[in-house]
């Protein structure tokens, strides 16, 4: 990035000062997640939608956040998407910067930044897992205390710390869940249906060797877009004995809900905490 980018200008200072604490929770979000939409942000931080858009019109006019938006379709409403702008890029000098290529050069200025997202071949799959998340955040909101979201690391954090010479996995997501005093780490496969089966089926060596190596046995959620595949994934895994759990659910807005299945057992399904697994934190 450029020096002008990265040194704040006196106004700026000032306009720091006024951030708060939610403020800034949004503006590190963004920093690791790269894209939140209105809606996402005010389901996750605001009592009304009405609010969040309020307060993101603030943060982009001293530019905290960047915003951009799509023309309204069948499958795109057209709201604002969020992105950092040049004081959000101030504050997290180490905010990722490439969604597709985690090496690539840094960009120059905020703005290369915001157009390597919008230009993303898997911007729609990282809004998707982002969503995931969000409606975690969500739930521990309405929760009134009983449940909280304890960490929300993207794909390039998750796959930075775990990663090794034997396996490469590359999660899209890994977080931990607590519900009064139980906790669950797990590791998500946000699926769009883009893959064959035996694709996904393919991805549990690399979990497998994690397992096998630094006994890291999160559950691995695997976030299906219908029944019908994860009938078929589930007969799929049913022969398989595996080192670490694994669960199905399709995609809806309460995955910490009871909808997780397990391979292999016909019983009700599960909520998230009641998964069986590892709650152990990697730092």
């Amino acid at each position: 990035m450029s020096a002008n980018s990265l040194n704040p200008r006196p106004d700026s200072l000032d306009a720091v000062r006024r951030l708060t604490g939610r403020d800034r929770l949004v503006l590190s979000w963004l920093a690791e997640h790269y894209v939140l939409s209105t809606d996402q942000i005010a389901a996750a931080l605001f009592p009304t939608r009405r609010a969040a858009q309020s307060r993101l019109t603030e943060l982009h006019r001293i530019g905290a956040v960047s915003r951009f938006a799509f023309a309204r379709t069948e499958t795109d409403s057209g709201a604002y998407r969020y992105t950092l702008g040049p004081l959000g890029v101030q504050l997290h000098p180490d905010a990722y910067t490439d969604p597709d290529h985690p090496g690539a050069r840094p960009p120059k200025t905020h703005l290369e930044r915001r157009a390597r997202i919008i230009r993303s071949p898997r911007l729609n799959h990282l809004s998707g897992t982002n969503q995931f998340f969000i409606d975690l955040y969500a739930a521990a909101r309405r929760s009134g205390g009983q449940a909280e979201l304890v960490r929300w690391w993207s794909e390039q954090h998750a796959t930075t710390v775990f990663r090794s010479a034997t396996s490469q996995i590359r999660p899209d997501g890994h977080g931990i869940w607590r519900h009064g005093t139980t906790s669950v780490g797990f590791f998500l496969e946000h699926d769009t249906g883009t893959e064959d089966l035996p694709r996904v089926v393919k991805k549990l060596t690399q979990y497998e060797r994690l397992a096998h190596e630094r006994d890291v046995r999160f559950p691995l959620l695997l976030w299906l877009p219908d029944r019908r595949r994860e009938a078929h994934l589930l007969r799929s895994l049913a022969p398989f004995q595996l080192p670490l759990p694994v669960a199905t659910a399709v995609h809806s807005n309460d995955p910490a809900g009871p909808v997780w299945a397990l391979p292999g057992d016909p019983g009700p399904r599960l909520h998230l905490h009641e998964l069986p697994g590892s709650d152990s934190a990697t730092d």
